[in-house]
């Protein structure tokens, strides 16, 4: 027997995913895609970044109704990202503004970011996933 310690197990590298949603939350499948691959990486305890850009931005907006086009509204499961730890979700200030939204409009907490400050945290990403 060594008398020398047990290395400590280490664990899984956590990663740095940002997903990028840039698409309308209803007509095709990407931002659904999107809400359920964040949250399948939530998961497994990787450090999630959420970011909504163009249209994308809608996806976030309070007061949906889908009745008419006959989809499920699922914006309110936006809602519960940070029982996942999925606390960091960012918003393009070009985009909203040129939607006529601020901040007000939307369901949960965001940080605005411009394109510099965009930029500076896509730089510091392990992983982008655009939808």
């Amino acid at each position: 027997m060594s008398d020398q310690p047990a290395a400590p197990a280490s664990g899984p590298k956590v990663k740095k995913f940002m997903f990028v949603n840039r698409k309308a939350p209803y007509g095709t499948i990407y931002a659904l895609e999107s809400l359920e691959v964040v949250l399948i990486t939530a998961t497994f305890d990787q450090d999630v970044s959420l970011v909504f850009i163009d249209d994308g931005v809608y996806e976030l907006v309070k007061g949906q109704q889908t009745k008419g086009i006959g989809v499920k509204n699922f914006s309110p499961s936006y809602r519960a990202l940070d029982g996942y730890d999925v606390e960091k979700l960012y918003v393009d200030q070009v985009s909203l503004a040129q939607r006529g939204l601020s901040e007000k409009d939307l369901l949960v907490p965001v940080e605005v970011l411009d394109a510099q400050q965009m930029g500076q945290l896509m730089a510091q990403q392990d992983v982008i996933l655009s939808f």
